[in-house]
């Protein structure tokens, strides 16, 4: 297969932005005020993670040129590791991400909690009520087609972006946050816990960038404009999040940010009262219903690719002739984020369960440069990106991404081995599948 580049810096300058820039940033900085405690770790915190996502972004853009084929990790770790662990590695995001839907859901639900129920109804079991009815509307919705979720996909994110630019807005306002009488809490961890804890939900917010691995062979002049794209889209985003944070500690204070839900809806309060707070709320839970039909409509076409190489049962590929959907695909899919979202209790717990299966993939698959860059030396001086800085890059932004996984494992070691159950059980079931599906699929090689 030949592809023709057709991107330009400016195509892929949006693309990083739109891939980072998610639900996050309205909900994750609660958490990670609450780890670092206190304003000047909490910009650090952004900042590092910030430049760990750089070196990320880089060292992907380096991998999608070297190695430009379509399915993303799937393919790149059986290349550069093996068909089993691949598989390991992305049935587990397969898991993480029908996690990641979930967490979102909640964060919507906590927006839209206030305006839609009753106050007797304003908790837990009402947030996942709520969660819960979207994804399954969602699913109605998705099992219909597609045809109604373009469009409207377009307009949420437009307001999203303009909510992320009130939001910085805010930051040049006369609005200032009382002085809190109680003192600053002293935190009781060290310094490595505290950057630890707190990189999983900068991480998660960050995240989406190494899906630059996808677009190597698209890119015109790759040399040229795949480091000067990646360098400028994770620069606006560094300076819109930091932008943001500080507009958050400004105008709501540190103190008030660690224990504020629907932090994006209070800060439009300060402005426009109860009446802008009703209609963030609304717009907000608006873009993350497109956020999760999104994923709906994504995330089955991983079970097609591992039902094609033969991993997967067969029927995991069929497709809806008149609809273009992947019934079983989507229905499996559906119901393990609805599973998620009844067992699992809270936003911070699902962001560490979803964190666990991505340090250990985003750094496996970073991993994989080192063996790209040995077997392809060829291909240096054919006009492919090739990052400066190289092997400090990557084995920076590797030894940080194993960190935090160290760290997840502190914070909580029932559920991280929990989910790394979930991980080893992916090498017996490939091992059974490649055996039980060999007779509908293509041999085994």
């Amino acid at each position: 297969m030949s592809i023709k580049p057709k991107l330009g810096p400016f195509d892929l300058t949006m693309i990083v932005v739109g891939l980072v820039i998610g639900m996050g940033i309205f909900r994750t900085p609660v958490s990670v005020a609450r780890e670092t405690g206190t304003p000047l770790l909490f910009y650090a915190v952004w900042v590092l993670g910030g430049l760990v996502t750089l070196c990320g972004a880089l060292t992907y853009a380096e991998i999608g040129s070297r190695y430009p084929v379509a399915g993303g990790f799937y393919k790149v770790l059986s290349y550069g590791f093996h068909p089993a662990y691949s598989f390991m590695i992305n049935w587990t995001l397969v898991i993480s991400n029908g996690a990641s839907i979930a967490a979102v859901a909640l964060v919507g639900a906590e927006y839209i909690g206030p305006v839609l129920l009753p106050e007797a109804m304003q908790h837990e079991g009402g947030r996942k009520t709520i969660a819960i009815t979207a994804v399954i509307v969602l699913y109605i919705i998705n099992m219909l087609g597609i045809r109604m979720s373009a469009t409207w996909q377009n307009v949420l994110t437009v307001f999203k972006i303009t909510l992320v630019l009130l939001l910085c807005l805010a930051a040049f306002s006369n609005s200032v946050a009382p002085p809190v009488e109680q003192a600053v809490t002293p935190v009781a961890h060290g310094w490595a816990y505290i950057f630890g804890a707190a990189l999983v939900p900068v991480f998660f917010t960050y995240g989406g960038y190494q899906q630059t691995i996808n677009f190597g062979s698209d890119v015109k002049e790759p040399s040229k404009n795949m480091p000067r794209s990646i360098f400028l889209g994770i620069g606006i985003i560094l300076l819109l999040y930091i932008t943001v944070n500080y507009a958050y500690v400004k105008v709501l204070g540190f103190e008030q940010l660690k224990h504020t839900d629907a932090l994006a809806a209070r800060m439009v309060a300060v402005f426009f009262g109860e009446y802008g707070f009703k209609i963030t709320s609304v717009l907000l839970f608006l873009s993350v219903l497109g956020y999760a039909n999104v994923n709906l409509m994504s995330n089955p076409r991983m079970y097609y690719a591992m039902a094609e190489d033969g991993v997967l049962p067969a029927v995991f590929k069929r497709v809806n002739s008149k609809t273009q959907v992947q019934e079983v695909a989507l229905s499996v899919f559906a119901a393990m984020v609805v599973g998620m979202l009844y067992f699992m209790n809270n936003f911070d717990n699902i962001i560490r369960y979803v964190m666990l299966f991505d340090t250990i993939g985003l750094a496996s698959a970073a991993a994989t440069i080192f063996i790209l860059r040995k077997n392809t030396a060829h291909l240096d001086h054919t006009g492919i990106y090739k990052m400066k800085l190289y092997p400090l890059l990557p084995a920076f932004f590797i030894t940080v991404y194993l960190f935090v996984t160290v760290n997840i494992f502190i914070k909580d070691i029932h559920q991280a081995l929990s989910g790394m159950v979930w991980f080893v059980a992916g090498l017996p079931i490939y091992f059974f599948m490649r055996r039980a599906v060999r007779p509908a699929g293509k041999p085994e090689a």
